[in-house]
């Protein structure tokens, strides 16, 4: 797939220097946000979200290579777009290293399969981490416990937030540095299900998880069985933080396809669930229950970014009969989706009803293709995937360079942004539209 980045005369098969070096100022733009994160810089932000000095909590993600991929991700953004500051570290990286990740999912097996995710870009170096400068610590779970068990610097780290009893959320296999670093003894906690023999060997009460959503609180912690548990582990922890969360009341529509981008779908998707909205996803030609398998797009040295698969991502209701006029708002999310859902008339159709009602509509990175073909971008500001340009400017819209990658735009009821690095400003400018907000007391 190539990078178009002008509407040209004539077509060209090499190209210019100039085009070249924008092909290749995509992927600068795109490591350049792995610096920023937890920080919000840009213009937009200065209205829409505050800065790390500002934010009223500030957070520890405990990193590692193969956490997995949304246990990492989800709440690292989301916790973001509440006002969240979030550093996240991994012993022996620094601030600008990644941390590749691990798509686990059930595919029929006796257990999950595993495969590679995103590079998950730090923003935090371990060895400037100090306990005392943070208010709660979350722990992703994917097979980087199974080796950050056995550091004593880490455990020595999660012993300083429970001494303290600042929050700890943890998930899935993340209970494995809990339970070696001798904090959960007398505890209610759940975890993964083949967490159970360690935890209870380390004192815990183990309470079994009767679906992969299952959380538990006891005092200061929080724990998770899986992924699957997202809204209601990061809403308790909120709530730990001191959080509260006011104008939730609202029920979002997600327009789903097969091989939309994996974090552009479920981050949005449980961020909101985790604020208390009433969140459905359909897809054309498929129901409640189905499925929607995802695409892990990411930048990896190429000139264009690379594609693995991702998790597959379960819908909760059924395309036919959808009426905008049900919904507050619609997001739509990015990948490979919308170049095929742009041809059906349906989608068209659903996607003019939310724009033409004042809706808040917001869309990302390869969403705004729908957009341009419902024509519905005449006379709107908006910025998209950088090669996605030509979609807006086509459909009459007036482009924004997202400059930085991670920046998002609000024009009226529109909310775009170029890619999943935007989610803390995506999410945070829909929350302004739709009246949400979180406080901390």
């Amino acid at each position: 797939m190539a990078l178009s980045w002008h509407i040209a005369p004539a077509a060209r098969s090499v190209p210019s220097k100039g085009e070249a070096s924008r092909v290749h100022s995509v992927q600068a733009c795109w490591l350049a946000w792995t610096l920023e994160l937890g920080e919000i810089r840009s213009v937009s932000r200065a209205r829409w979200g505050v800065s790390a000095a500002m934010a009223a909590r500030r957070v520890l993600l405990l990193c590692g290579d193969y956490m997995e991929d949304y246990e990492a991700m989800v709440p690292f953004q989301a916790l973001q777009a509440y006002g969240v500051s979030v550093h996240a570290a991994c012993p022996g990286k620094k601030a600008g290293d990644a941390c590749p990740t691990a798509v686990h999912k059930p595919v029929g097996h006796q257990t999950y399969a595993e495969s590679k995710g995103h590079n998950f870009a730090l923003n935090a170096s371990f060895d400037e981490v100090d306990a005392a400068g943070y208010d709660g610590l979350v722990i992703p779970g994917g097979r980087a416990p199974e080796y950050l068990a056995m550091d004593e610097k880490v455990l020595d780290l999660v012993r300083k937030f429970s001494d303290a009893k600042k929050p700890i959320a943890s998930v899935c296999h993340g209970q494995l540095i809990l339970a070696a670093a001798g904090v959960v003894r007398d505890r209610t906690c759940t975890a993964y299900p083949a967490v159970k023999p360690v935890l209870v060997a380390a004192g815990a009460k183990w309470v079994e998880a009767d679906t992969m959503k299952k959380c538990v609180v006891d005092g200061n912690l929080v724990t998770a069985a899986a992924y699957d548990g997202h809204p209601e582990f990061i809403s308790l922890f909120v709530k730990a933080l001191g959080g509260s969360v006011a104008g939730s009341d609202k029920k979002i529509l997600f327009l789903c396809g097969d091989y939309m981008e994996d974090y552009e779908v479920m981050v949005p998707f449980q961020a909101l669930q985790a604020l208390g909205c009433h969140v459905d996803a359909v897809c054309p030609d498929k129901g409640p229950g189905d499925k929607c398998p995802t695409a892990i797009h990411d930048f990896e040295g190429d000139q264009t970014y690379s594609e693995k698969p991702g998790h597959d991502f379960p819908l909760n209701a059924s395309f036919d009969g959808v009426d905008a006029s049900s919904y507050d708002a619609l997001v739509i999310p990015g990948g490979r989706a919308p170049e095929y859902l742009a041809l059906n008339e349906k989608v068209l159709s659903l996607a003019k009803g939310f724009m033409d009602k004042g809706k808040p509509v917001a869309s990302i990175c390869h969403g705004q293709q729908i957009l341009a073909a419902a024509g519905v971008l005449q006379g709107r500001k908006c910025t998209a995937y950088p090669a996605v340009k030509l979609n807006v400017v086509l459909g009459g819209g007036t482009w924004l360079e997202p400059d930085p990658i991670h920046r998002c735009f609000t024009d009226g009821n529109l909310v775009t942004g170029a890619a999943w690095p935007a989610h803390p400003e995506f999410v945070a400018q829909l929350m302004a539209l739709l009246g949400i907000k979180v406080s901390f007391a």
